[in-house]
């Protein structure tokens, strides 16, 4: 393998992950996002504050970026152990999670997330997209679609390893670290679903 290659994946994949795309959208408009909303840079307060386009254009980047960064990991390194991927996943996630453009303080990582499994595991990502979209849209809680996404993610990885004698244990560890470390960043939001105060999400509100 060329080590060399492997170093510009890893720091391509930070950069790219770490691309604060609701914070720069906010500034565009003269908006700090951080002081608006939940106060964080990801998707579902850019759709809150900004709108419902610039949100989804923000989460569509998000995912893009995840991809993005695992793709071009592929193309520097091809025939090289899949492991090598997953890290390189794993550092884009951490650059949305830890922007080196805002102190270190980011989103929460779904929609990065989504787009390395995207790559890494296109379709139980996508089953669990449908998940997702499906919890949105009947409950409007966000918080509640990432999660169960995340669990679902997780279960699917895990039965497929158990049928294969594990032989995709690099996939099972990088999907138990992300949905673990999602579901630990939605703590708070699980705690206002328990109390009935969780804010709902609307997509009417057009900027």
């Amino acid at each position: 393998m060329n080590w060399l290659n492997f170093i510009i994946s890893l720091i391509s994949a930070y950069i790219l992950g770490s691309i604060p795309f609701s914070y720069l959208f906010g500034k565009l408009r003269g908006i700090d996002i951080r002081q608006y909303g939940s106060g964080n840079v990801g998707a579902t307060n850019a759709l809150r504050v900004l709108g419902t386009k610039t949100g989804v254009i923000t989460l569509l980047l998000d995912m893009g970026k995840g991809f993005a960064a695992v793709q071009i990991a592929r193309i520097l390194m091809p025939g090289v152990n899949e492991g090598y991927f997953v890290l390189i996943a794993l550092v884009a996630i951490a650059g949305h999670i830890f922007t080196m453009f805002l102190k270190f303080k980011g989103g929460k990582g779904v929609a990065t997330s989504a787009g390395v499994f995207i790559n890494l595991l296109p379709e139980a990502c996508l089953l669990a997209l449908v998940i997702f979209i499906v919890i949105v849209a009947v409950s409007k809680f966000v918080s509640l679609g990432s999660i169960a996404a995340a669990l679902f993610l997780f279960g699917y990885v895990l039965v497929s390893n158990i049928l294969s004698g594990f032989s995709e244990w690099q996939y099972l560890g990088v999907v138990t670290l992300v949905a673990g470390f999602i579901i630990i960043r939605h703590k708070a939001n699980i705690g206002r679903l328990m109390s009935g105060t969780e804010n709902k999400i609307s997509f009417n509100k057009k900027k």
